[in-house]
């Protein structure tokens, strides 16, 4: 039999239903006072997570399931196996930030946000599915999240909105993106520079791979990871590669990144000289060598980006650097130098287990994009390729 609360989920692609729930929603998004629960739904790549925050910048609740075992043979995410594992355990993962919080879908969750894009494109649509059910059988405002805006924005959850007002620089560093953007507002971003070829996270992945670098487990762990621990082992000026993009006069000024050759110069080096990747100095020293030619070339674009702003007359509250990679220790520590003692402004940094893919900044940007009225529709579908250069 029916049970009359679903019915909703019968009318959910209806005019009558949208424009009911884009009424009710919209007026609650203008009570800026008024506190509300929003659950966050991360599945874009190969973690499972799910974020439960309170528009009052409390974390309530999260939980991850992490899949570096079922990849690691791989030597990186095979999309199928992520996809079916996120099938296999999203709705316990649900259940579990529920728990951990002792909060009802029903009854304490105001707000269902999830990730729609950008990301594999099997993975995302198993979360936007589960965030689309729920929403629509409980009648609840839906939220979809562009996964590189989340992470330029929890900086605003970390730091406290009044504290990081727009417009700020962003300089998001990844496994799958390195971005540099200018963030105005809430959906409207000016992108400066992306990557022409390898994200600065595939290139320590793949590098990693080539020292036969056994993957770090657990949260923040992976190959990238791995080699940053091996870099502080070893001599950065042990060997020399090329710095990227410093040769040609014209790819010299673009505030664009390539990092496919840093990890070729490494794989060159070891056949030029032979060296021994049993040696555990020699891995050590190389990754340290890959590690500072890669944090040198970030700060010269950065630098570009920095020029640019101020040529536009853009005054910059903060540099805000987020993803993966950002909660590399050797590469925060360099960003703060430049941006503290070159251009007198803090370098802000979620806690480093909030810069790898994670429930709450998923969460927290459906907390800021429905203050600001932005809400979905049922019908939205995922985006695998979405450029963030757009307002939206």
């Amino acid at each position: 039999m029916f049970h009359h609360r679903l019915f909703p989920a019968c009318i959910i692609y209806s005019k009558t239903c949208r424009t009911f729930c884009k009424t009710l929603f919209i007026n609650a998004a203008h009570i800026s006072k008024q506190s509300f629960n929003v659950l966050g739904i991360e599945t874009s790549c190969d973690d499972t997570a799910v974020g439960i925050v309170n528009s009052d910048r409390k974390i309530l609740s999260e939980a991850i399931h992490h899949q570096h075992e079922i990849h690691e043979p791989s030597g990186g995410i095979v999309p199928n196996l992520a996809m079916v594992n996120h099938q296999t355990y999203l709705p316990s993962v649900i259940c579990e930030a529920l728990n951990n919080a002792a909060l009802d879908m029903a009854k304490d969750i105001d707000v269902v946000a999830v990730t729609r894009g950008p990301g594999l494109p099997g993975c995302l649509g198993i979360g936007l599915s589960a965030a689309k059910t729920l929403a629509a059988v409980l009648g609840k405002p839906l939220i979809g999240v562009h996964h590189m805006e989340a992470h330029a924005l929890t900086a605003r959850l970390t730091q406290s909105p009044e504290l990081l007002p727009f417009p700020f620089l962003t300089l998001l560093i990844s496994g799958g993106h390195t971005l540099i953007l200018v963030a105005h507002g809430i959906g409207h971003y000016t992108q400066l520079g992306t990557t022409i070829d390898d994200s600065i996270g595939d290139a320590f992945d793949k590098t990693a791979r080539l020292l036969k670098l056994s993957w770090l487990k657990g949260r923040g762990g992976g190959a990238g990871a791995a080699l940053e621990q091996c870099a502080l082992k070893g001599d950065p000026e042990k060997y020399i590669v090329p710095i990227p993009m410093r040769k040609d006069a014209r790819r010299k000024r673009e505030m664009n990144y390539s990092f496919s050759g840093l990890k070729t110069s490494i794989k060159d080096l070891v056949e030029k000289y032979k060296l021994n990747l049993d040696d555990e100095n020699v891995k050590n020293d190389l990754a340290a060598t890959f590690q500072r030619a890669a944090t040198i070339h970030l700060i010269d674009k950065l630098e570009l980006a920095f020029e640019w702003c101020r040529n536009k007359g853009i005054s910059l509250t903060a540099l805000v650097a987020s993803g993966g990679v950002a909660s590399n220790k050797s590469i925060r520590s360099t960003l703060k130098l430049l941006a503290n003692e070159q251009h007198n402004i803090p370098l802000i940094c979620p806690p480093p287990h909030l810069c790898t893919d994670n429930g709450i900044m998923i969460a927290w940007t459906g907390v800021e994009r429905f203050r600001a009225g932005l809400i979905d529709e049922y019908t939205i579908d995922h985006i695998p390729k979405w450029s963030i250069a757009n307002k939206f």
